[in-house]
C-alpha cells in the first residue's frame, strides 16, 4: 500500500527539474527610481554686496572733462524662474536694490555730487549644473535712479534722472538643500549718458554730460519652491 503511493511521488520529483527548465525566466527586480536634484522652479531671495563705478563727465560748451568713482553698499531682493534640461539651466531673474553708492568731487572750485539711491535689473540666466553646483552667465537690462548736484559757482543746482542701461556678468550657486541655495556673483553695468542743464553754475547754455558705469559683487541666498510636476528621475539600466 505504501509502495503504491511512493512510486508516483518519486516520478514527480524526478520530473521537477525538467518542468522548471521549461518555465519562462522570472522578471528582474528593478531598483527603485531615485529622484535627482533639480534647479527648475520658482525662487526668491536676497542679496548684499558692494558696487564701485566711474562717473565720466564733460562740461559743455567748455569741453573740459574729468571723472570720479562713486561707490557704496548695495542690497535688495530678487525673484526668478529656472528651467532645466539635463545639465543645462535657463531662466529669467529680476532684482531691485537700495544702494549707498555716492561720491562728490571738486575740481576747479565746483563740487560735483552723484548718488544712486535705487537700481534694479531684468536678466536672463544660462548655466551648466553639476548636480548641486550651478555655474551661470547673466545679462539683460538695468535701470537706476540718479541724483546729481553742482555747487560752488552760482546757486546750487540739483537734477534727478531714471536711467536705463545694460548689465552682464556671471556667478556660482550652490544648493545647500533641495530648497535653499547660496550664491556669489559679479556684474558690470553701463548706464549710458545723462545730461544736466547747468545755467546757474557755468553760465547760460551750459550742460554737464555724465557717462555712468558700475562694477558690483554680491553674495546672496535663494529659496526655491518645489517645481510643478514630477522631478527628473535617474535612468533605468
Amino acid at each position: 500500500m505504501i509502495r503504491r503511493f511512493l512510486l508516483p511521488l518519486a516520478g514527480l520529483a524526478a520530473a521537477a527539474p525538467a518542468i522548471a527548465a521549461d518555465l519562462p525566466p522570472a522578471a528582474p527586480v528593478e531598483a527603485p527610481i531615485v529622484p535627482l536634484f533639480t534647479w527648475a522652479g520658482l525662487y526668491l531671495g536676497g542679496q548684499i554686496g558692494y558696487g564701485w563705478g566711474t562717473d565720466t563727465l564733460t562740461v559743455y560748451p567748455f569741453g573740459f572733462g574729468t571723472n570720479f568713482t562713486p561707490n557704496g553698499v548695495v542690497g535688495g531682493a530678487h525673484v526668478g524662474y529656472n528651467f532645466q534640461m539635463n545639465q543645462f539651466v535657463a531662466g529669467l531673474e529680476g532684482d531691485v536694490e537700495g544702494t549707498g553708492i555716492s561720491r562728490n568731487f571738486s575740481p576747479g572750485g565746483v563740487l560735483y555730487d552723484t548718488q544712486i539711491p535705487v537700481q534694479g535689473s531684468i536678466r536672463g540666466r544660462l548655466g551648466v549644473a553639476f548636480d548641486r553646483v550651478l555655474l551661470y552667465a547673466t545679462g539683460g537690462g538695468e535701470f537706476a535712479g540718479f541724483n546729481t548736484s553742482y555747487s560752488g559757482i552760482g546757486p546750487f543746482t540739483q537734477d534727478s534722472h531714471t536711467q536705463a542701461g545694460w548689465t552682464v556678468g556671471g556667478g556660482i550657486e550652490y544648493a545647500v538643500t533641495n530648497n535653499w541655495s547660496v550664491r556669489g556673483e559679479y556684474r558690470y553695468t553701463d548706464f549710458g549718458h545723462l545730461t544736466d542743464a547747468t545755467p546757474f553754475v557755468f553760465g547760460l547754455g551750459s550742460t554737464v554730460t555724465h557717462h555712468e558705469t558700475e562694477n558690483a559683487v554680491r553674495a546672496g541666498f535663494s529659496y526655491k519652491f518645489d517645481a510643478f510636476g514630477a522631478a527628473p528621475v535617474a535612468a533605468r539600466y
